[in-house]
């Protein structure tokens, strides 16, 4: 499949990595004032104040509570258990088994046994691993519950299951033996690859071998595979105790009953009579700069990354909160300039990006990220990333540029400040957690609306352009180069990229802010009449039909404050396009949204944008062509002027053009270097039975790519609006809103042409086919199981489609997972289709040992035979069902279930009432039905399977 129109960069992963693992201490030698950082003085401010919504106490014994009511969702809570206690506390012969100890609060408690604790939860509708999830890191382990609280007992189950957690999990050694392969199949999902083994070369290097390098959460494999059940007892022994413990609790319930329930719970809970001192590492200081180059040979992209460290300001005050609003303003005009970069016709980089903020253990880094397009341009992608930064120490930033970031931030913080009350709680969660884990100040949006409000505009441009001289440093700073390992000779010396950093931005010129005062749209359409009007009470929709054949189905909703979801289609798509065309077409709307509008650049766009809560594109797919995006009720008319500017005056950039043809070429050269890019291109291949229109991209098809074909066919797709169809689902009322309506999509082209989408006749091949790749280094295959078919789109069958998926989900992961041990996450998703055509698919996909893999297919197809033979367990039934029917309630009060709900019913001519009784008919999904659909779906008629194997496999079977 051609799958470039949205760049991905999956080496930027290694940049988040990276913020996990730095800390500092605070002694480090003299070095002369030009060199040393002169970050703002720590002058402390006024206190700032809790969030009096929400309720925090402590028990005798030490652990801490957070409670909050909050009804969104409503009938919904999230309960956390947070734990000060991470991978940096375990001993030599632990490592891991803070990650180890997650994985068995999962495995059996007290009051749970064995899988008890799943199985009760999944009949209460929580999903394992969608909702029921965990997470363990460096410093902490955190315990993630939702659940319904329209049921008290289900509720007191929660509390007592985070109590269970917290001091009671069981470590049975049969379930410790069972978990080991889990555990190991996760680093493989997860590592085995370049990234994984680049990690290895320059976290060390970074951390200054400090502890937090030497305590990576996943551990090591050996020890993972015979540490003792007193090893892991140990750990959780020592450190989860309810003084390094907290309980967050937010929702939809009675606090004073909650707070009960925690005091009833955990108050047994005791600290261990000779408490371990909970040490707070750090990374030591290094003078001067440290050098790490590595490569790998499977590692598609060549990038520099720079860490400058600096002491985190330990100031929960005001002025540390006036401090951040000058970092986030810093960091947003800088990024918007490097920004700009790319939409040059020769780019100096594929991605660029310099960022203030925090790292791990106190410590504060500047960051800066350059992914050259080649390795021979190297130099010149960290130039141009650093030269921004020394343009912004050198001469500052413009005070139209400063005027645009705090009006864009206002405006953000005015969008929290409106949807307080439609806040959902896993927010308002993650707020208490980097309370009670890092002292982060909760004063609650009203508290920060107001701060906003009375000193954003006493936050000085001169504060501001303090800040790069500031953070840059040669000082305890990092040097990363990350490459492919056919490009090492290519790679400069140590001394080499040191001078190219040192003398970076030398030269650079004052910044000029291209900015353009004229209207968005001067002249304004004449519009067209409302003809037809249609309301569904049921649904609460109004449809309208405009005089130019324009229709659009609206639905008022309460769920959001200040949002307006807009979408928009019609049919035709890329399947109108000729053969020869189909390279240049497919790239139309990425080249026509990315490209800006009528006479204005998209840089000029973006910038009159500033301060608006609107965002629209155009999109063209296989078989429709349409209008995504959202705006605020105030910005509403913005976002109509802009869909229609889409429709009638598209802009053709040719630097935009050259500049996506430049960058996707780069991404094409490495592309075969990395395994999993190799399997899914031939996954798309197969699955497309090898039609031109699923293969991967080539050059040679890129260089054909014209500019001129593009825009026309972007224009012929939009040229008539005649059979298009709106969705519009938010806070607006429909009487309000049809003057507008009438003007800007009544005044939308029409020609009244009558056109549909081409059924391209791609199929997946009919039979029993077997593809096998050999690709990569490491100790890592990934298998999908794919049965496909024709498929008779309709309610009954999709309901019966929706309930095997999830039946085979719970089997999966009983079977290869829990019972076999062979992998950590497999993956079950069914997709069902009307057009161009009704076809459906089932994929079960994993990754394993190359040992396993035909142990793990055949249990897999074994458990589907079961399924065939005998039809569901009634337990997993009814765990469908749970599931199912606690996520419609939550998605009937979202306006993006909504609008993508009404427009796919339109576009598939489907009943949009029948939402209204999905839950009433899940009954239908029964044992006897689970058995038709699986000898109906999964008969294996047409079944491929593809495998991914390490190329050592290929060598071993010849």
């Amino acid at each position: 499949m051609i799958p470039y129109k949205k760049p991905l960069f999956a080496a930027l992963a290694l940049v988040a990595a990276a913020n996990f693992a730095f800390a500092q201490t605070p002694k480090k030698p003299q070095v002369s004032p030009k060199e040393r950082p002169m970050l703002a003085a720590q002058i402390k401010g006024e206190a700032i104040p809790i969030d009096p919504a929400v309720k925090i106490g402590k028990l005798p014994n030490g652990l801490t509570y957070y409670i909050r009511k909050n009804v969104e969702p409503k009938n919904r809570a999230v309960l956390y258990l947070v734990n000060k206690a991470g991978s940096v506390l375990e001993s030599d012969d632990q490592q891991g088994l803070a990650h180890f100890t997650e994985h068995m609060a999962f495995n059996g408690t007290r009051d749970f046994p064995k899988n008890k604790l799943i199985d009760y939860l999944q009949k209460s509708g929580v999903k394992f691993g969608a909702d029921l999830n965990a997470y363990t890191s460096f410093d902490e382990t955190v315990y993630q519950l939702p659940l319904p609280t329209d049921s008290a007992k289900v509720l007191e189950k929660g509390i007592a299951i985070l109590a269970n957690w917290a001091g009671y999990i069981t470590f049975d050694t049969d379930e410790i033996n069972s978990e080991r392969g889990v555990i190991l199949e996760e680093d493989r999902q997860r590592g085995k690859n370049a990234q994984q083994r680049l990690q290895q070369q320059w976290l060390p290097v970074v951390m200054n071998n400090s502890r937090y390098s030497q305590r990576l959460p996943i551990g090591k494999t050996e020890i993972l595979k015979n540490f003792k059940p007193e090893t892991i007892k140990s750990f959780y022994h020592d450190w989860y105790r309810p003084d390094l413990q907290a309980v967050v609790a937010v929702g939809d319930f009675d606090p004073a009953k909650i707070e009960e329930l925690i005091k009833q719970d955990f108050s047994a809970l005791k600290n261990p009579a000779k408490e371990r001192p909970r040490t707070k590492y750090s990374v030591p200081y290094a003078a001067g700069t440290k050098v790490k180059i590595a490569t790998d040979k499977e590692f598609p992209y060549t990038m520099a990354q720079i860490f400058i460290k600096h002491p985190s300001v330990d100031d929960n005050t005001t002025s540390g909160y006036l401090r951040d609003m000058r970092t986030q303003l810093f960091n947003q005009m800088l990024n918007a300039r490097i920004s700009e970069l790319t939409q040059k016709a020769d780019p100096p980089f594929l991605f660029g990006q310099v960022n203030y903020g925090n790292f791990i253990g106190k410590q504060d880094a500047l960051t800066e990220v350059a992914v050259a397009k080649t390795a021979d341009q190297l130099k010149l992608a960290i130039d141009a990333v650093l030269a921004e930064t020394e343009r912004a120490r050198k001469f500052g930033f413009t005070e139209s540029e400063f005027a645009r970031a705090k009006q864009a931030t206002m405006t953000a913080m005015e969008n929290s400040y409106k949807e307080r009350d439609k806040t959902r709680s896993d927010r308002f969660v993650g707020e208490y957690q980097r309370n009670f884990l890092d002292n982060e100040p909760i004063p609650g949006i009203e508290w920060e609306y107001k701060f906003y409000q009375d000193n954003l505009d006493k936050i000085k441009l001169s504060d501001i352009n303090a800040l790069a001289g500031q953070f840059i440093s040669d000082q305890n700073r990092d040097v990363v180069i990350l490459a492919p390992e056919k490009e090492k000779s290519k790679l400069p010396s140590e001394s080499t990229l040191l001078g190219w950093i040192n003398s970076a931005g030398k030269g650079v010129s004052a910044y000029v802010d291209n900015v353009s005062k004229e209207p968005l749209l001067a002249t304004p359409p004449t519009g067209s009449k409302i003809t037809a009007e249609q309301k569904n009470a049921n649904l609460g929709t109004t449809t309208l039909t405009l005089a130019n054949g324009v229709k659009v189905i609206l639905k008022p909703t309460d769920f959001k404050n200040d949002q307006i979801l807009i979408r928009g289609y019609s049919f035709g798509g890329t399947s109108l396009a000729p053969d020869a065309d189909f390279i240049s077409d497919n790239m139309a709307d990425n080249i026509v949204s990315s490209s800006g509008i009528g006479k204005f650049t998209q840089i000029q766009l973006d910038k009159m944008m500033t301060g608006k809560n609107v965002s629209i594109s155009p999109y063209i797919n296989e078989t429709t062509e349409g209008i995504g995006g959202s705006a605020s009720p105030k910005d509403f008319e913005t976002a109509l002027q802009l869909i229609y500017l889409y429709f009638t005056q598209p802009r053709k950039d040719a630097d935009i053009w050259q500049s996506n043809i430049t960058q996707t070429r780069s991404m094409l050269a490495n592309r075969s270097l990395d395994p999993q890019s190799v399997f899914a291109d031939t996954v798309a291949a197969t699955l497309g039975n090898h039609n031109p229109r699923r293969m991967p991209l080539t050059l040679a098809q890129l260089n054909s790519a014209n500019l001129d074909k593009a825009y026309a066919f972007y224009k012929d797709r939009f040229a008539d609006a005649s059979d298009f169809t709106f969705t519009l689902v938010g806070s607006f009322s429909v009487d309000e809103v049809k003057p507008l309506l009438e003007k800007y999509l009544g005044g939308l082209p029409s020609t009244g042409r009558k056109e549909s989408y081409k059924d391209l006749g791609i199929r997946a091949p009919k039979g029993q086919i077997t593809k096998t790749v050999y690709k990569g280094i490491g100790d890592k295959s990934i298998v999908q199981l794919v049965f496909s078919g024709d498929y008779d789109y309709n309610e009954a069958n999709n309901l019966q489609l929706e309930g095997l998926q999830e039946v085979l989900n719970i089997k999966m992961i009983e079977r290869l997972r829990e019972k076999e041990g062979g992998v950590y996450s497999p993956s079950i998703r069914s997709a069902y289709s009307k057009i161009p055509v009704g076809r459906y698919n089932i994929t079960i996909s994993f990754s394993c040992a190359p040992a396993n893999v035909d142990k793990l297919i055949n249990a897999a197809l074994d458990e589907i035979n079961k399924i065939k033979q005998n039809g569901a367990e009634k337990d997993d039934i009814e765990k469908f069902v749970a599931e199912e029917k606690r996520q419609v309630e939550v998605q009937l009060k979202e306006n993006g279930f909504w609008a993508s709900y009404l427009s796919s019913s339109d576009e598939t001519k489907s009943d949009p009432e029948r939402i209204l009784t999905y839950i009433d008919k899940l009954n239908q999904v029964t044992v006897p039905s689970t058995k038709e659909a699986a000898n109906k779906y999964l008969s294996g008629t047409n079944l491929i399977k593809l495998i991914l194997y390490p190329e050592k496999n290929s060598q071993a079977t010849k």
